[in-house]
C-alpha cells in the first residue's frame, strides 16, 4: 500500500480558514492525477483541490461542510489500490459523508400510493420529489397546497453542495425543498439558506466601511455621443487586431486613472493616523459571480494598453462565472469601479471597497434632453457617482476628479494623447 495524502491548499495570509464544498468522490473510487476531487470556498474565492496522484480514494477524513484551515489533511489516496477494494475504516465525518450520498442521488419525483393527486399536485410532486399520503381535498384527494405544506414541514438533514454557514460544523444544515417560483407564489412557503463565506465577507467589508469611513459622494453627468461614435467607428477594426471587442469600461479605467494622477489623494488609503500614497494604479473591477461580488484588481492599469485592459476584464468575468478567480488577483488594489449601468442601474451611492479611500460607480447611458448652447437637445447620457473618504479627501479633490474623469470621456482623444 502506497498513501498519497490530500491537503488542503494554502491559502493567504488574510484568510485564516475555508470550508469544504462536496466531494465529488467517495471512498473506494479510482481517482485520476490531478482529477477535482472537492471545492473549498474561502471569504474570496473558491479553491479546487486535485488528486495528487491516481489510485483509489481510501479514506475521507474531512466530510462535506467541514471547516479547514491551510495544509490540513482531508483525505487518502491508495495508489497501488483497484477501485472496489475494500477501503480502510473511515473517520466518523467521513462515515457521515458516505451515508449521506445515497440520500442525495435517491430519484427526485415520487408518488403517492394509493391516492388520487390533482393535475397540478401530481407535477409539484414530480417537480420538487414531496411525496403525501393523504390531501385535504374531495375523497382525501391531494391539492397543491397539500404539496407546498409537506414541502414546508421540517425534514432530517440531506447531503447538499450548498456551502456551510461561517460557523465551524460537521455537516451541511438542512435546506428546505426548492419549491420553484410557482409554488413560491402560493401559499406562504419559507426557505432557509446559508450565507456562503463570500457573502458573509462581502457583508462584514460593507459593515466595515460604513462604520470606519465618512463617505460622501459627488455627482456629474457624462455626454457619451463623442466615446460613442469613436467605438463605433473602430469596433470592428479593433476587435480583428486584437481579438477582444472594444468595450466602454476600458476608457473609464484610462479616465480614472488619469484623474488619479492629476490628484493623488483619490489613489490614496488610510493607515492609522497615516495618508499612504500610492504611486502605481491597481484599479478593483467589481464583478458579479454566482457566490456573490467580487473586486479582481488591474495591476498597473496605467501601463496597460486599451485592449490589454479589455482583455483582462473580459477574462475576470469569465472566470468569476467560474469561480475560479485567484486570490492574489484580489487582494491590493487603490480604486475601484462598479458598473451597475449592466443591470439597468439610473444612479447609485457606491460603497467604498476599503482600505482604498475611493470609488467610482457608473450607470446605465440613456437619451435625456439637456440644453447646449441655449437650445434643448438629446444626448446619451451616463451619470457619474464618485464617493470619497471625506477623512482625507476634501470635497475639491473629489469634484474635480469627478470632472476630470468627465472632461476625458467627453473628449476620448485625451486619454490616447495623454493631455
Amino acid at each position: 500500500m502506497s498513501i498519497k495524502e490530500v491537503k488542503v491548499p494554502q491559502l493567504s495570509e488574510s484568510v485564516a480558514e475555508a470550508t469544504l464544498l462536496q466531494w465529488k468522490k467517495q471512498p473506494g473510487q479510482a481517482v485520476a492525477a490531478d482529477e477535482i476531487l472537492i471545492e473549498i470556498e474561502t471569504d474570496k474565492v473558491v479553491l479546487e483541490v486535485p488528486a495528487p496522484a491516481a489510485g483509489v480514494l481510501t479514506e475521507i477524513i474531512k466530510a462535506d461542510g467541514s471547516t479547514v484551515v491551510s495544509d490540513e489533511l482531508i483525505a487518502k489516496i491508495d495508489t497501488e489500490a483497484k477501485a472496489g477494494a475494500a477501503a480502510p475504516a473511515a473517520s466518523a465525518t467521513a462515515a457521515a459523508a458516505a451515508q449521506a450520498a445515497p440520500a442525495a442521488a435517491a430519484p427526485a419525483a415520487q408518488k403517492t400510493t394509493g391516492t388520487v393527486a390533482m393535475p397540478s399536485a401530481a407535477k409539484l410532486m414530480a417537480e420538487t420529489g414531496v411525496s403525501v399520503s393523504q390531501g385535504t381535498g374531495k375523497d382525501g384527494r391531494v391539492t397543491k397546497g397539500d404539496v407546498i405544506a409537506a414541502a414546508s414541514a421540517p425534514k432530517a438533514p440531506v447531503a447538499s453542495s450548498l456551502p456551510a454557514a461561517p460557523s465551524a460544523a460537521s455537516s451541511l444544515p438542512a435546506v428546505p425543498v426548492n419549491l420553484g417560483p410557482e409554488a413560491m407564489l402560493e401559499g406562504r412557503p419559507e426557505q432557509r439558506v446559508p450565507m456562503s463565506r463570500l457573502r458573509a465577507r462581502v457583508a462584514e467589508r460593507l459593515l466595515q466601511s460604513q462604520a470606519t469611513n465618512a463617505i460622501l459622494t459627488t455627482f456629474n453627468e457624462v455626454n457619451m455621443a463623442p466615446l460613442m461614435a469613436m467605438r463605433k467607428q473602430y469596433v470592428e477594426r479593433f476587435e480583428k487586431e486584437h481579438g477582444v471587442k472594444l468595450g466602454f469600461m476600458s476608457f473609464f479605467v484610462k479616465a480614472a486613472v488619469a484623474a488619479l494622477k492629476k490628484y493623488p489623494v483619490l489613489n490614496a488609503s488610510v493607515d492609522g493616523n497615516d495618508i499612504v500614497y500610492h504611486g502605481y494604479f491597481d484599479i478593483g473591477i467589481a464583478v458579479g459571480s454566482p457566490r456573490g461580488l467580487v473586486v479582481p484588481i488591474i495591476r498597473n492599469a496605467d501601463q496597460l494598453t486599451f485592449a490589454e485592459i479589455e482583455k483582462t476584464i473580459a477574462d475576470f468575468g469569465v472566470r468569476a462565472r467560474e469561480g475560479k478567480i485567484m486570490l492574489e488577483e484580489l487582494t491590493g488594489g487603490t480604486f475601484s469601479i462598479s458598473n451597475g449601468g449592466v443591470f439597468g442601474s439610473m444612479l447609485s451611492t457606491p460603497i467604498i471597497n476599503p482600505p482604498q479611500s475611493a470609488i467610482l460607480g457608473i450607470h446605465a447611458t440613456k437619451d435625456r434632453a439637456v440644453v447646449e448652447n441655449g437650445q434643448v437637445v438629446v444626448r446619451p447620457i451616463n451619470y457619474l457617482a464618485m464617493s470619497y473618504d471625506h477623512r482625507i479627501i476634501d470635497g475639491r479633490e473629489a469634484v474635480l476628479g469627478l470632472v476630470t474623469m468627465k472632461e476625458a470621456l467627453e473628449d476620448p482623444a485625451r486619454l490616447l494623447l495623454e493631455v
